[in-house]
């Protein structure tokens, strides 16, 4: 009979031998996405017998990681600021720098906005005070535009993508999530914000960054599954960045906040770009937890 932590522990040792990258993670992962389990339950069953009626298909969820399958796209989820978001591969898989994003955008649009959506009677005022319209660019599996409505239920919150598959698959974390009061605008980049007139005060984009020669040399798990239209930035990885800028001076006016994720080597360039555009007041580069320079936050 193998008990679970048999199971587990051969299937740690043939992932690491097949060179998965935290193959005792994923195995971990894995086995509780078979029994639905969560952590709790899984360190409690590990002396439990394996069930023999399941072993085909737990050797078809390890077949599809070592051939290089993101184990999120097996179990079909990634947490995210605390909250389980789906995804699947017509989105990027959330990455936890850009949670470091998010809390920079919710710390300092709490503070430009402090009276959003409380009764202004008290002061003097009629109704609520005014909330600010956040717009989140490239949205993706809408772990930001998600995040920033649960977090911040009074801001009014945009989410625009490329992809209609994305769309679809934001749209159902939304409702998920308790978002669903999020307008999601199917279009490229900031142009349905710019064809609707909508003015926004929030802006936040963790756009495609990745040199296009750099794009298949990527870990496996990335370039062979993760969407390439979601990674490519151009020749030099900042294409998107400069046609934003340029797309800043269309709207109605120029958001009181940016903030840009990017990638390793490129906050001074994209620093630059917002230098030239727009009238901040302060432009900061935003390390991540590896020192690495990964955001660049305008503010106005």
């Amino acid at each position: 009979m193998t008990t679970m932590k048999e199971a587990y522990l051969q299937a740690s040792s043939f992932l690491e031998k097949q060179g998965v990258p935290e193959a005792a993670s994923c195995a971990e992962l894995l086995l509780q996405h078979l029994m639905g389990w969560s952590r709790t339950a899984f360190l409690l069953n590990l002396e439990e017998p394996f069930p023999e009626e399941r072993h085909a298909e737990w050797t078809g969820l390890l077949a599809r990681k070592a051939a290089g399958e993101p184990v999120q796209y097996i179990i079909g989820e990634q947490e995210f600021y605390g909250l389980p978001f789906a995804v699947d591969p017509s989105v990027l898989i959330p990455r936890p720098e850009t949670e470091l994003l998010v809390e920079e955008m919710i710390r300092r649009g709490r503070r430009l906005w402090p009276d959003a959506g409380t009764d202004s009677a008290s002061t003097g005022g009629s109704g609520c005070a005014p909330a600010p319209v956040a717009a989140d660019i490239g949205a993706g599996s809408g772990a930001i535009c998600v995040t920033l409505a649960v977090q911040c239920p009074a801001w009014q919150v945009h989410a625009v993508d490329l992809s209609s598959a994305a769309l679809q698959t934001a749209r159902r974390n939304a409702e998920r999530l308790g978002a669903d009061r999020i307008v999601f605008h199917h279009g490229d980049l900031l142009e349905p914000l710019i064809t609707s007139r909508i003015a926004v005060d929030i802006l936040v984009s963790n756009p495609p960054y990745i040199p296009s020669g750099e794009v298949l040399g990527l870990q496996r798990e990335v370039a062979g599954h993760e969407p390439h239209s979601a990674l490519d930035g151009g020749p030099d990885g900042l294409d998107l960045y400069r046609r934003m800028v340029r797309q800043l001076e269309e709207l109605p006016r120029y958001p009181r906040l940016i903030g840009l994720e990017v990638g390793m080597g490129q906050a001074e360039a994209v620093r630059e770009l917002l230098q030239r555009s727009g009238p901040w007041r302060e432009i900061v580069i935003v390390p991540d937890l590896a020192g690495i320079g990964r955001h660049v936050v305008a503010e106005a």
